[in-house]
């Protein structure tokens, strides 16, 4: 029987034939896999809107929240209060408030990871600076007590497009919501993060004030031009403990124990020392893992104190700020050096580097998320690794270049692209510590990510290589850690005495 003509064609003959698409913007497909039999075309990717985005932003996420609040009876109308995000530029930022209530200033950054927004809050690293999140979608699978990277949060404040009224995951003991406004951080949403995250990009890190008292605009612009830049400033003290304890079976400064130790040595193998400069739970889980008994000391402490301890090898930890304002720290560490072996990340990182006579500088933007690439020289691997900095090495300021251990090249000290093209690690001479080898470098803007110490056990890296959260390509590094300390003849009993 023929078929009925469509739109006046001709009976039995489908005039649309060969161009793929249905009346209704679909085009057919087979089914499969979850996929219906007909899948909507594409539609052109749009542009980022740039006037009153962040004005569309709020309205939208006042409706979303008003509408919720309808339908579930467990949000009030209080949710949807008003707040404001200026930065230094003049730009103002128009959302929601979805935290604490309060002012809060600080350096504006962002993060790209998709997920580990609670590590992101709870890692002292972030002191000082208001985060902003690219992932639009934040708060889904809520907050945990094992997922705090510290004793508490140290971030300024939080940005977000959207926060989650809903925490779907099994793991959830509290909505993310419910977690910034008991811990007392300033949040916003509703705002257009990718025109913020551009700004940032084009126009760098800058300060910032985040509001839900001071809703007049150029008051809180005002108020961003008067926070403290952050080159010069030390918010090392205002993260690290004060008296020392030992990972896993005493608190920090009177805190409550962690609810995630990790795996803690029956009989450790090593007994280690860590500055603690904002040190991150995970990393001390790695060390753990790995068979340390962990005693954290004040950044403050001195080389005799530390020494005193018989420590078969000395860590030194993440943080935030400027290092070169944190003097008394890379001071003690330069007179450690060769004394135990040491393995830096991060701010410990700038810490070694600092001690071998490098200088450091501000990044534009710095690095923050868990997709940065990292080449190892040594190894000619990539690493994909989580980072959060704003400051890095000058490798080439630590000395001149030793071309009879850089393989024979000359290239410049500070030329990373070319040694990076050649498959090569530059050496350079320090007048502190002898010859330093450049071992990873960031394959984004070709920075430092990585030194060792040829004539001395120690090495540092730029990354993170315990994530919380990111990838675990670089968790290796604390089994050389490990092996160092094995390898040394000052190694002392963890169970006490000399060994």
């Amino acid at each position: 029987m023929p078929r009925p003509a469509r739109r006046g064609g001709p009976a039995g003959r489908d005039d649309r034939r060969g161009t793929g698409r249905r009346p209704d913007g679909r085009r057919p497909g087979r089914s499969g896999e979850g996929r219906g039999r007909c899948v909507r075309e594409p539609l052109a990717q749009l542009g980022v809107p740039r006037r009153g985005a962040d004005r569309r932003g709020e309205r939208r996420a006042r409706r979303r929240v008003l509408r919720t609040a309808r339908q579930r009876g467990g949000l009030t109308v209080a949710h949807a209060r008003r707040a404001l995000l200026a930065l230094e530029d003049g730009t103002v930022l128009r959302g929601l408030a979805c935290g604490a209530s309060g002012t809060s200033t600080g350096e504006v950054v962002f993060n790209t990871s998709m997920c580990g927004y609670e590590e992101v809050l709870t890692d002292p690293s972030y002191a000082g600076q208001i985060v902003t999140m690219t992932q639009p979608h934040i708060g889904n699978y809520g907050t945990n007590a094992a997922d705090m990277e510290s004793r508490g949060t140290f971030v300024r404040g939080f940005v977000v497009r959207e926060m989650s009224d809903v925490a779907s995951n099994w793991r959830s003991e509290e909505p993310l919501r419910d977690f910034l406004e008991r811990l007392g951080v300033v949040a916003i949403e509703g705002v257009d993060t990718r025109m913020l995250t551009r700004r940032i990009r084009e126009g760098g890190a800058m300060r910032a004030a985040i509001s839900t008292e001071v809703l007049d605009a150029d008051a809180l612009v005002a108020r961003a031009r008067a926070v403290a830049p952050m080159a010069g400033s030390d918010f090392v003290r205002e993260v690290a403990v004060t008296a020392p304890y030992v990972w896993g079976t005493e608190a920090p400064d009177g805190a409550d124990l962690p609810a995630d130790t990790g795996v803690l040595p029956v009989r450790p193998r090593f007994r280690v020392v860590a500055f603690d400069s904002g040190i991150k739970y995970n990393i001390l889980r790695r060390l753990a893992e790995e068979g340390c008994e962990v005693t954290l000391v004040p950044p403050t402490a001195s080389a005799d104190e530390v020494l005193a301890m018989s420590p078969d090898g000395l860590f030194m930890a993440n943080g935030p700020g400027d290092p070169a304002a944190v003097e008394y720290l890379y001071s003690t560490i330069r007179s450690l050096i060769g004394a135990r072996p040491l393995f830096g990340i991060c701010l410990g990182h700038q810490m070694l580097s600092l001690a071998a006579g490098a200088s450091t500088y501000k990044l534009k933007y710095g690095h923050r998320g868990g997709n940065q690439p990292v080449k190892n020289l040594l190894t000619g691997k990539v690493e994909i690794t989580s980072q959060n900095h704003g400051f890095c090495v000058d490798f080439a300021s630590i000395g001149p270049l030793v071309p009879e251990l850089s393989e024979g090249l000359a290239h410049e000290a500070g030329d990373l692209g070319a040694w990076v093209r050649a498959g090569v690690a530059p050496v350079v001479r320090s007048d502190a510590c002898g010859p330093v080898q450049l071992t990873h470098v960031n394959l984004n803007d070709m920075t430092v990510e990585g030194i060792r110490l040829l004539e001395q056990p120690a090495f540092s890296v730029q990354y993170h290589p315990e994530a919380a959260p990111g990838p675990h390509d670089a968790r290796y590094l604390f089994g050389e850690f490990t092996r160092l300390m094995d390898a040394t003849g000052t190694r002392a009993s963890a169970a006490g005495g000399e060994g």
